[in-house]
């Protein structure tokens, strides 16, 4: 087979595979579906994927929130966060999300083509720490209500009006004694905390409080000295919902076991499902070896008592009672609640706990009318460049020109479908490396055309001319887009995400016009001079 036959069929096999690369494709994934039952679905993949700017979306900076952080390693903190989010991120369902750090203490987030932002900031910012506690049954709140009561009249702090009168409100609904404080108390002045909280609950360890007065019972019990008085081994949870009993509304407040059974540390699996008793969503967990040996034992030594489901310090629904042994599989019962929210906390459980919560500190939404107008308002720069590009080359190399704009549109091709081929996402900026490397590909032919045109001056055969051309500029080509790539490579690895488009789409250019300018110009060049074999003199 002749050397210029080989060359022509290597070029069409580049284009196929390129053009292969190019058409979207439907493929099979194995996804879990709102039952939590893994099946096959079939999704059609688009050849290349836009960014946030083209597409529109949602961009976040998150910051640590340094008033809880506990950790004395931000950077190890920071760290562990970008790794859980990536993990919800990925189940979340968005594609080609950009998730990396920016500088030592943000994390860039972007979602393109999102639809639904407050949904994607509150899985980004739940800190999804898991804990079952069992409520506790000793009455130790009630015992050291007086004490409380009295430290806050020592600082001044008067009942609340409201406590009272609501008290026998409540007792009528629930049938339940809301007296908490002892002869003593009593006579020592009135109730103050013992009077906002105004009745016991219908499970041991639970106490409402009407859902106006929350907000100041929580700051009384974070006050230093109400909170030294609290019993030992025992911790304070508020309900992450209120509910509704006659006309008003309460929050319970619940007193549990300091040490909790177990942590989502020891959960390897969630899935969100549809309860078929009782047709409302739940949330099926499954704990490794060591958590389900732990919580086994614990579960089965407590039958009858009451278990708190605590995510990140709120009490999820009423405590259930355990009814039996529990051992490696579970469910939370997502009460009043949606698939939707099910499948949240699924995913956030399955993803891991935030080590600690972050803060949204920058925050934009691009929408998908702004992103078509970028990607018009991009392509007709690129075409309008390519065309000056095209009549430049035409105009001022005559025939070589023409050649050169032939191995030109070769280029388009196979710098789009490389950018396929990663699976890369298409941005602004990398609309502009895409437009840039255009002419970085024609650079290439400009030092080859200059050097045949310096050795037809000397004499030269127009076949030898071509041939030494193309060699001799081999190194200065070689040298420019060596070092482009060199900074592209610079700009990928500390830029971020617009840098890091414009980085892909000039190194993906780079690499194409490589091949187009040394391999496919060349091979138009042996192709044309074969048909003119008499041809005495070149125009260029």
């Amino acid at each position: 087979m002749a050397p210029i036959t080989k060359r022509m069929l290597s070029i069409a096999a580049l284009a196929a595979l390129s053009i292969f690369y190019l058409f979207p494709r439907e493929q099979t994934v194995r996804e879990r579906g709102a039952d939590g039952v893994m099946q096959d679905v079939r999704i059609t993949r688009v050849p290349l994927k836009l960014g946030l700017d083209l597409m529109g979306g949602m961009h976040l900076g998150l910051e640590l929130d340094q008033e809880k952080r506990v950790s004395t390693d931000p950077g190890r903190d920071i760290d562990l966060a970008l790794t859980v989010l990536r993990k919800r991120i990925d189940e979340f369902g968005v594609a080609e999300p950009v998730i990396q750090k920016s500088g030592s203490d943000r994390i860039v987030v972007e979602l393109a083509g999102l639809t639904d932002p407050g949904r994607a900031k509150s899985i980004v910012q739940k800190s999804a720490f898991l804990e079952f506690r069992i409520t506790d049954k000793t009455q130790a709140l009630d015992n050291a209500m007086p004490a409380m009561d009295r430290a806050l009249r020592g600082l001044g702090v008067q009942g609340g009006a409201d406590a009272r009168p609501a008290a026998s409100a409540v007792e009528q609904l629930l049938g339940s004694d809301s007296t908490r404080q002892d002869s003593a108390a009593a006579e020592a002045g009135p109730a103050v905390l013992s009077g906002l909280i105004v009745a016991s609950g219908q499970l041991p360890g639970e106490y409402l409080v009407l859902e106006s007065a929350y907000p100041r019972v929580d700051s009384m019990l974070n006050l230093a000295e109400v909170s030294k008085l609290m019993p030992r081994n025992v911790e304070l949870r508020w309900a992450n919902a209120p509910v509704s009993l006659g006309v008003d509304s309460y929050r319970s407040l619940y007193a549990l076991e300091d040490k909790p059974i177990v942590t989502g540390a020891s959960l390897i699996d969630a899935s969100a499902q549809v309860d078929p008793i009782t047709n409302g969503p739940i949330v099926i967990f499954e704990l490794n070896r060591s958590g389900a040996r732990r919580f086994g034992a614990e579960t089965g030594r407590h039958v009858g008592d009451h278990m708190a489901i605590v995510l990140d310090d709120l009490v999820q629904g009423q405590p259930p009672i355990i009814q039996s042994r529990i051992d490696a599989r579970g469910q939370i019962t997502m009460s009043n609640r949606s698939l939707l929210e099910a499948q949240d906390l699924a995913l956030t459980l399955k993803a891991g706990s935030l080590p600690v919560p972050l803060k949204i500190v920058e925050e934009y939404q691009v929408g998908p009318s702004l992103g078509r107008d970028s990607i018009r308002k991009g392509i007709t720069a690129g075409l309008i460049g390519t065309l000056l590009v095209i009549s430049i080359m035409v105009g001022y190399y005559r025939m070589a020109g023409v050649l050169a704009v032939a191995a030109l549109g070769l280029y388009i091709l196979f710098a789009l479908a490389g950018l396929a081929m990663l699976e890369a996402t298409l941005t602004l900026p990398g609309l502009a490396g895409l437009v840039l490397s255009v002419g970085i590909a024609v650079d290439a032919n400009v030092l080859i055309f200059e050097r045949i045109r310096e050795e037809l001056i000397l004499g030269k055969t127009v076949r030898l001319a071509v041939d030494e051309g193309f060699k001799h500029a081999m190194s200065a080509i070689i040298d420019s887009n060596v070092s482009t790539a060199i900074t592209a490579l610079f700009l990928f690895q500390f830029g971020t995400g617009p840098v890091k488009g414009f980085a892909i789409t000039l190194l993906m250019g780079i690499a194409a016009s490589m091949i187009t300018a040394i391999f496919v110009t060349r091979t138009f060049f042996l192709l044309w001079l074969q048909r003119r074999p008499t041809l005495e003199t070149l125009s260029i």
